[in-house]
């Protein structure tokens, strides 16, 4: 049912919203509306990109794991892709994605609700065991 929606439902609410702020805005406003929220994207897209790089650079000579630049960095492409992808709804979900403070609070529900360290703990049992093999050196027939 997702993948239908994505295919018929996103092109169907961007043409929507093209008519309604076209009528409202003119054809001309809203082709030059268009082009300019994807151009800014893009810069705005390649200026964080570089940000995020240097950050992840930071961390990997601090010789951390740069976890959160990775996902960082996928989120920034994925929303410059969206940039691109001439729609109004499609152009805010990548601004979205693109704007640091939005972008952590969507990292930062998304680990909440995937978070498991509790059901790890919960099903964690301590114990020691022993090898009787190497113990038992009499049993040689």
């Amino acid at each position: 049912m997702k993948p239908l929606f994505l295919i018929i439902g996103v092109p169907l609410i961007e043409i929507y919203l093209f008519i309604k702020i076209g009528a409202k805005i003119g054809a001309f406003n809203t082709i030059a509306l268009i082009l300019i929220t994807a151009t800014m994207g893009i810069l705005y897209a390649r200026y964080e990109g570089f940000n995020t790089l240097k950050s992840g650079l930071s961390q990997l000579i601090k010789n951390e794991i740069p976890v959160y630049e990775m996902l960082s960095g996928a989120a920034i492409a994925f929303g410059a892709m969206l940039l691109i992808l001439p729609g109004f709804a499609t152009d805010f979900l990548g601004l979205l994605l693109i704007i640091p403070f939005s972008r952590k609070l969507l990292f930062k529900n998304i680990s909440d609700k995937y978070n498991k360290k509790d059901t790890i703990k919960k099903n964690f049992i301590e114990g020691e065991y022993e090898d009787l093999d190497d113990n038992n050196d009499d049993r040689k027939l």
